[in-house]
């Protein structure tokens, strides 16, 4: 297996009818933009179409849980970044932490844990990874130091702020 990266990025820029009248990113609609740039960056990067999946296997994944922190608006036609990695992942589960930032990575917008739990659309009912899902899972798992989401945004909270630029882990 070819070394695939374990933090994925794309840019999209934000679009006048997801946005409330104060020109903000409507808070309903960092999901999508957070959830739609996931399904992109894994088909590009690990050639996962989790669409074609559901067609041809009868499984895909549902989400089980999304938090999500709010810390600067994205702003009407603004360009930005989301990147996202995988935190944890067992034989039915995996746990994605998703980031959105401004277009050079120096303000978090938004952070976003979801749980997405493998599907079997069929048998209506939670199933487990195939042992290919499996190797891909190890060979990107990235975990983090912080298990505790509210200590999560500390951490971006008092790491970037507008003037500094680090690498996230």
């Amino acid at each position: 297996m070819k070394k695939l990266p374990n933090k994925l990025e794309s840019k999209v820029k934000i679009r006048f009818q997801d946005c409330d009248p104060f020109n903000h990113l409507n808070n309903a609609a960092y999901l999508n933009y957070l959830i739609n740039a996931r399904e992109d960056q894994i088909l590009e990067h690990y050639g996962i179409d989790i669409y074609k999946m559901a067609r041809t296997t009868g499984k895909s994944w549902v989400v089980g849980s999304n938090q999500i922190a709010y810390i600067n608006p994205a702003f009407l036609m603004e360009e930005v970044i989301i990147d996202s990695q995988l935190l944890y992942f067992d034989d039915s589960n995996i746990h994605v932490e998703l980031r959105m930032w401004n277009k050079d990575k120096t303000k978090i917008k938004a952070v976003m844990w979801s749980t997405f739990v493998h599907y079997n659309l069929i048998k209506q009912k939670r199933d487990s990874h195939s042992e290919e899902l499996m190797e891909t899972f190890t060979a990107v798992h990235l975990p983090i130091e912080e298990t505790i989401f509210v200590d999560r945004i500390n951490y971006f909270k008092q790491n970037f702020k507008a003037s500094k630029k680090q690498s996230v882990s």
